[in-house]
């Protein structure tokens, strides 16, 4: 996997595994969570993203620990886990970010496309949960999962997604009820409109254009606005929370889309 030495270098307070971690929203939440003390893992299925959000962060004085991996390859999240438990100690979070999209029809989604959007999107986030759970600390640990407005509302074109996303929200209820009696809070952040590269990669202007205009804040989200959530569930702030889904969307669920 290309992974860094598991040499133990340092025991941290919070270790944190954030897949997707290198761009986007995962690696804003990577960057906050360690701006906060954590020591983060860095995990991507790109080496190279992955390698830089773990020198930024490490460039800020920030403990990270890049971990090259595809979240839908359960051995390899396992072994990534591992990994920076040896590193930086077990495992306090997971931030379950990681994504693959493509939109379009119903009548035109092909089967490839679906089955890649379920193990990354599906498969990844119990793989991760799973990981956290065999490299876990003693004491409380958190699962952050990212859920979408696709969840609560009608979006045409993105039957595959809708499917994930909503998964997601009810698998985040299920757990908290499974794995709060072991000290495991599961919660979720609904992210509104936010340009990261990924999402422009699908959405033109005049798709955020439309965004912004169901958006009641009448504002596009940054990928700073929903770290920071992630960052608040992932603490101890958020220490009697769980089975919450999150909703950091400028309103946009309120309205229809």
């Amino acid at each position: 996997m290309g992974q860094e030495p598991a040499a133990r270098q340092v025991i941290a307070r919070e270790v944190i595994l954030v897949t997707g971690a290198g761009r986007g929203i995962g690696r804003a939440a990577a960057e906050r969570l360690a701006r906060g003390g954590a020591a983060v893992g860095v995990l991507d299925i790109v080496p190279e993203l992955a390698e830089e959000t773990a020198a930024t962060v490490k460039a800020a004085g920030g403990l990270a620990l890049a971990l090259p991996c595809d979240v839908a390859d359960r051995g390899g999240v396992m072994d990534a886990a591992g990994t920076l438990s040896a590193a930086f100690g077990p495992l306090t979070g997971v931030v379950n970010d990681a994504m693959w999209i493509r939109y379009g029809p119903v009548d035109q989604l092909a089967e490839p496309d679906l089955d890649r959007m379920l193990a990354v999107g599906l498969k990844g986030p119990i793989w991760g949960v799973q990981a956290l759970l065999a490299h876990r600390s003693d004491g409380p640990v958190s699962v952050v999962n990212i859920a979408s407005p696709v969840a609560d509302l009608g979006m045409a074109n993105t039957v595959a997604y809708t499917a994930v996303k909503g998964a997601i929200a009810a698998i985040t209820r299920q757990l908290a009820v499974e794995l709060g009696p072991q000290g495991v809070r599961v919660n979720a952040v609904t992210p509104g409109a936010v340009p990261t590269p990924g999402a422009r990669s699908i959405v033109d202007e005049a798709g955020y254009a439309k965004r912004r205009a169901q958006t009641p804040l009448g504002r596009l989200g940054e990928e700073s606005e929903i770290a920071a959530a992630i960052a608040f569930l992932c603490g101890p702030d958020a220490g009697f929370i769980t089975g919450e889904v999150l909703h950091v969307d400028g309103g946009i669920t309120v309205k229809s889309m």
